[in-house]
């Protein structure tokens, strides 16, 4: 037994039976067990409890042992002076100051059920692709658990926009800007395309998006790839980087993206003038993008987005390939930068204006496929049907935060089998 899941047990209402008495044998009866507390003071507010005739209001403490409120020296705390009422495991000691309150002391260790503490520990000490492996089952799932995942991280996710827009003056187009960067640069080189894209003043972009050679050439400069051409082409792309470094007096920075472990198809070296073809194809983009009604509306705008003519036979560099192809976006690429980078801030943008946003978000998923990744594949081996990307990224949402963290007193999921008889 510890605090947390006593707190779990008594939030939840998980016990054997509800026959409560304190430790002087008066009947307790709990009107209102209280609001979970999960700041400091005590654990639960706002309870209600009706003990010999008298009804009284205020907050509740739980400890393991009684003993625990001398330990954790709550006494001395004004926000513990409204006790009305002092639930523990395990009533080891007769606490003095609540015996001359007349605070009454409710002990729990014969009201729940000893399997509950076994599930409890066998689910923490599993180590599988889940805690709960052994006795999941689809049917678990409890109603509305993927809509609820994926508002909770397009809400997280919502959070981190809204910085970056502190940050940046509120400019939309910008924060678009380094969002779309860090997608495209995948795991390996999100967070160094992002910072790429923030090196960038957001009015340059907008100045020079017309030519789709300039924006190449202010990528390729910052990333350090053109300090020795090794081709007439590169040579024009560093006469390009040098104009506009004296024009718009951009600082010598250098931030160099990575290569190592990468496809040749998902090198930076394609990935950013792929980047840099989207704000020339589409000078009004972010309108287009806040504005879509559809997914098919967004994957249009992606349809012809590939790299300059140099990269069809070239993934690096000076060094011409064998294999001679435009570098597009794949279908599941586009998706990825819709649902990692484009819906988020769709969400942002309209979550304080329009009271229907959840819904209409929630359908943007719903006509998106499922990603393929580790993480589905096993939730599929487990006999959980996924179709859309609203039930992978929910389910990818609670591996990461709820799963892998053992995080199971907070899961739908683990409330059901810990409730199991």
């Amino acid at each position: 037994m510890n605090e947390k899941l006593l707190q779990y047990l008594w939030n939840f209402k998980v016990f054997t039976h509800f026959n409560f008495q304190d430790t002087d044998g008066n009947l307790i009866e709990i009107l209102d067990f209280g609001k979970w507390n999960t700041d400091s003071g005590p654990d639960f507010l706002m309870a209600k409890i009706k003990i010999r005739n008298l009804i009284l209001a205020g907050n509740i403490e739980l400890h393991v042992k009684s003993s625990d409120w001398i330990f954790h020296q709550h006494s001395k705390d004004p926000a513990y002076q409204n006790i009305i009422l002092h639930v523990v495991f395990q009533n080891d000691v007769d606490i003095k100051e609540f015996k001359d309150q007349n605070i009454p002391t409710l002990e729990l260790r014969d009201h729940i059920d000893k399997n509950v503490f076994q599930k409890y520990e066998n689910l923490l000490k599993e180590n599988l692709f889940i805690p709960c492996e052994k006795v999941f089952s689809s049917t678990k799932i409890p109603v509305n658990f993927h809509e609820e995942n994926l508002l909770k991280k397009l809400e997280e996710k919502s959070l981190e926009i809204e910085a970056d827009l502190l940050r940046h003056k509120n400019n939309y187009e910008a924060v678009m800007f380094h969002h779309l960067a860090y997608s495209f640069g995948l795991k390996v080189n999100a967070s160094i395309f992002k910072q790429i894209a923030e090196s960038i003043d957001f009015n340059i972009i907008n100045k020079i998006r017309q030519n789709k050679t300039q924006l190449e050439a202010l990528l390729f400069g910052i990333s350090g790839w053109l300090e020795n051409p090794q081709d007439s082409q590169m040579k024009i792309w560093k006469r390009e980087f040098e104009f506009l470094k004296a024009k718009y007096t951009i600082p010598e920075i250098t931030i160099h993206p990575k290569f190592l472990r990468l496809r040749p198809p998902n090198f930076p070296t394609i990935r950013l003038p792929q980047l840099a073809d989207l704000y020339f194809q589409h000078q009004n983009l972010f309108s287009k993008m806040i504005t879509a009604e559809n997914s098919s509306v967004l994957h249009q705008i992606f349809k012809d987005i590939k790299a300059s003519e140099y990269w069809d036979n070239h993934f690096n560099f000076g060094k011409i390939s064998t294999i001679n192809q435009p570098k597009v976006l794949t279908k599941d690429f586009i998706e990825l930068i819709i649902l990692n980078a484009i819906l988020p801030i769709k969400y942002t943008y309209h979550k304080y204006q329009n009271e229907n946003i959840n819904d209409e978000i929630l359908k943007f998923y719903n006509e998106i496929q499922s990603e393929k990744n580790s993480v589905i594949i096993e939730w599929k081996k487990l006999g959980v049907k996924i179709k859309t990307s609203l039930e992978s990224q929910s389910l990818i949402y609670h591996f990461k935060n709820y799963c892998e963290a053992k995080n199971c007193l907070n899961c739908g999921i683990g409330f059901k089998i810990l409730k199991e008889s």
